[in-house]
């Protein structure tokens, strides 16, 4: 997508979900592109520093009439992060809840409609989709959210079938590490544990430890981002797991972000318990979960660069320094409702 083009001929990269998580990392990397990047999202989207990108910074919100048709207007490229994220950002979506179908689903629809009517010359859009890592066979969905993430999967399938777009599907495990805004780690559960650690809160699991969490570090998801970006002629059409290919105990995680946390205060590591399950966990919640990211490493070059130690170490380092690492008062004692989904 770089190129050598002159600026009017810039092409226009419009990312969805500008201001989230990934969002934010996908935004600083194409900062440097020489593009006409167009950030969209509910809050405005912090960008810092210089870059060669032509800015564009609007909030909008997604769901009201029209206005993914305004948002996505003109665009060459769409990075789609929309994805519903409850008031204390969980994913959870329950059956019948209008918010969570209409973001996670509703959204694409009406991104494949507006890319697909008007435009008369050049090749069709791309649209690189962030989605969820399935079991290998590809079972039912476990959840309301892998249905809505597999519905908008298809909705991509069936317009590139038709011609409209050029849609690439990346399926993420779980996410991690911090992102370039300050402060920002996430809301995810390695997130959680650190915040836990640093207020003296035991770590809770809802399983024996043994359950297996393939952990992709938030720059090597957003490098994948613009991998697929670049490469989307190749990709298109199918879905893609991106990840680091390993599967890691959460027990072991989250005794090594304990240990991190206890070196890096002077205080003895708070204990990583196991507590019963709250009556929403689902068979996911049990699942342990690797993804093969081979195709995807084939065709694109992408790899994951991240050490997981060592980014953990930075996570710690980050939250510390966001928020000057107050001694707290040691936690009582653990309860059921502790536990952590990953």
């Amino acid at each position: 997508m770089a190129g050598s083009r002159t600026p009017a001929a810039r092409p226009l990269v419009t990312v969805l979900g500008a201001s989230g998580y990934i969002g934010s990392s996908v935004v600083a990397l194409l900062r440097s592109r020489p593009v006409r990047l167009r950030t969209v999202s509910r809050r405005p989207c912090p960008v810092a520093g210089d870059g060669l990108a032509e800015l564009d910074v609007r909030t909008a919100d997604l769901t009201a009439p029209g206005a993914v048709a305004d948002a996505v207007a003109g665009s060459d490229a769409v990075i789609h992060l929309v994805t519903h994220r409850s008031a204390t950002g969980d994913w959870r979506t329950r059956d019948g809840d209008p918010e969570g179908e209409h973001a996670n689903v509703t959204v694409t629809l009406d991104l494949v409609e507006s890319l697909g009517s008007g435009r008369t010359a050049g090749p069709p859009p791309a649209v690189i989709y962030a989605s969820t890592v399935l079991p290998p066979g590809g079972p039912a969905p476990a959840n309301t959210y892998e249905r809505q993430k597999l519905a908008s999967e298809r909705i991509l399938r069936a317009a590139c079938a038709a011609g409209s777009l050029r849609g690439v599907v990346l399926r993420l495990p779980t996410v991690y590490g911090h992102g370039p805004v300050p402060g920002d780690l996430g809301r995810g559960v390695v997130a959680a544990m650190v915040r836990r650690g640093f207020a003296c809160e035991p770590l809770t699991m809802w399983h024996d430890g043994t359950v297996e969490r393939d952990l992709l570090h938030v720059d090597d998801a957003a490098r994948a981002f613009l991998s697929a970006l670049d490469h989307a002629d190749a990709l298109t059409g199918r879905h893609w797991d991106v990840g680091c290919g390993l599967g890691h105990g959460l027990g072991d995680v989250f005794r090594m972000i304990a240990e991190i946390i206890g070196r890096h205060t002077g205080r003895p590591p708070v204990p990583v318990l196991r507590v019963d399950p709250p009556d929403g966990a689902t068979g996911l919640d049990f699942r342990s979960v690797r993804a093969d990211s081979s195709a995807f490493r084939s065709v694109t070059g992408w790899a994951p660069r991240a050490v997981l130690r060592d980014a953990l170490e930075q996570v710690v380092a980050a939250h510390a320094v966001s928020t000057h690492a107050p001694t707290p008062k040691p936690h009582t004692g653990p309860s059921a409702k502790e536990g952590i989904h990953l």
